[in-house]
């Protein structure tokens, strides 16, 4: 199934709707901040917007993380991927945020890939790819995309490379997201 037939068929958990639609105004609210990335390197805003939200969403200021990881920005990144972005901190958001983009596209096999393509599709498999493909390797549903969705019950890697198939995601996954917001293929 590709993920635009998945992503039609998926149907939200609606006890989670309130939740996702917390995120989701959140991602509308900051939709110029997003759209001046998009300016400069074609990914979507609200593509930024869910990478935002999966990244550094959660946190009291979120535009005080890196878009690469949630990061403070008055350091380089210490966790993965560790001491981006080039430079001298601290970090504005855009800076990072460009930098986080320009990296996957440099460094992830699927960015490099599907670069300069930013259908519904190929932007989906980004996403995933920007998570990492762990789930994919495993044959399940990556929560990164389709937590609090009836494509997803359990499993998620809780520390780089512990898999924990009881654990679940307390986030929602980008489909999610991306529904609640009316973005269709």
């Amino acid at each position: 199934m590709t993920y635009t037939e998945q992503y039609n068929k998926a149907k939200l958990n609606p006890s989670k709707v309130p939740e996702i639609k917390l995120m989701t105004n959140r991602i509308l609210a900051n939709r110029n901040r997003y759209e001046g990335i998009q300016a400069v390197n074609g990914c979507p805003w609200w593509c930024v917007g869910m990478i935002h939200m999966m990244e550094a969403g959660g946190k009291k200021n979120p535009f005080a993380g890196h878009l690469h990881n949630g990061d403070p920005l008055t350091a380089k990144t210490v966790n993965v991927p560790k001491g981006r972005p080039a430079g001298n901190p601290p970090f504005t958001w855009e800076q990072s945020a460009l930098d986080a983009i320009a990296y996957m596209e440099g460094a992830n096999r699927t960015w490099r890939r599907l670069k300069g393509k930013w259908d519904f599709e190929s932007t989906i498999e980004k996403l995933e790819a920007y998570n990492g493909l762990g789930y994919k390797r495993m044959g399940v549903p990556s929560p990164y995309l389709w937590s609090y969705t009836d494509f997803y019950v359990s499993g998620k890697y809780v520390a780089d490379k512990k898999y924990d198939p009881k654990a679940v995601s307390k986030q929602p996954g980008v489909c999610a997201m991306m529904k609640v917001m009316g973005i269709t293929p």
